[in-house]
C-alpha cells in the first residue's frame, strides 16, 4: 500500500509492507544517492513481514520531487519528523531506520521522536578516505538500542573502524551491535570473487535484523 504524506518540506511517499499480527513497525529511508529500490531495503521488505514486522519504505520529499541531490541534514530530519505521525498511527513500537544518509537521520532523531530502536544500514562513519571526519557521535548518540549492518569493504567505514560500544550490545546508552556482511561494499553488494553469493549476503542482512528485532522483545 502506498501512502502520501504532506510534510513541512514537501510530499513524502510511504510504501507499506504489512505483517499479520505485527509486533512493531520498521521504517526505512533511502540514502542520498538512491531510492527505496536498494537491495537491502527490498530484501527487508520481503522477509520481515513474515516475522511479524510491518516494514515501511520511506521516500523523502526531495526524492519524490525528482531531485538528484539530497538537501542539508536539517532538512532531511524535518522530512523524517513530518512522516513520523503516520508511522505511529497503528499504536505499535516504531523502529527508525535507513541506509547511509537515512541511517544518520534515524540516529539523530531517535530519542526526540520516541523510536523503539534504530537500524543503521551501511552507516557512513566517515567520507571515503577521510577517517578523521568521523560521524561516530551521531551513532553513539542515538540513545536507543541500535543495530549497524555494515559491509566488510565499505569505504565509508569498515567494521573494524567503528568505535567500541560503550555499553553492552543493544543497550540504550551508547550501545550498538554490528553485523558484518563479508566483502560487501557500501551498497551491500559483494564482488563475483566473494565466497558469498549476493543472495547469501542479503540473507546475512535479513537474518541479522530478524534476530535483533526478536531480541528487543
Amino acid at each position: 500500500m502506498i501512502e502520501i504524506v504532506e510534510t513541512d518540506i514537501g510530499t513524502a511517499r510511504l510504501t507499506w509492507h504489512r505483517a499479520e499480527d505485527a509486533r512493531c513497525v520498521l521504517a526505512l529511508s533511502h540514502g542520498a544517492g538512491g531510492g527505496i529500490e536498494a537491495r537491502d531495503l527490498q530484501a527487508l521488505a520481503r522477509v520481515l513481514p513474515q516475522h511479524g514486522v510491518t516494514v515501511v519504505l520511506v521516500e523523502q520529499p526531495w526524492r519524490v520531487a525528482g531531485k538528484k541531490v539530497a538537501p542539508a541534514p536539517k532538512t532531511l530530519d524535518a522530512g523524517w519528523r513530518g512522516i513520523w505521525p503516520a508511522l505511529t498511527g497503528m499504536g505499535l513500537p516504531v523502529i527508525a531506520g535507513g541506509r547511509s544518509a537515512g541511517a544518520r537521520v534515524a540516529c539523530r532523531t531517535a530519542t526526540e521522536l520516541g523510536a523503539r530502536a534504530v537500524l543503521a544500514l551501511s552507516f557512513p562513519l566517515h567520507p571515503p578516505g577521510k577517517p578523521e571526519k568521523s560521524r561516530a557521535d551521531e551513532l553513539l548518540g542515538a540513545g536507543v538500542p541500535t543495530l549497524v549492518v555494515q559491509g566488510g569493504n565499505d569505504p565509508f567505514g569498515r567494521p573494524e573502524e567503528f568505535p567500541e560500544s560503550s555499553d553492552s550490545p543493544g543497550s540504550s546508552e551508547g550501545g550498538f551491535e554490528l553485523v558484518e556482511v563479508p566483502g560487501a561494499d557500501h551498497g551491500l553488494a559483494v564482488p563475483k570473487r566473494s565466497p558469498l553469493t549476493q543472495e547469501e549476503a542479503l540473507k546475512v542482512v535479513t537474518d541479522g535484523v530478524v534476530r535483533w528485532v526478536v531480541s528487543l522483545g
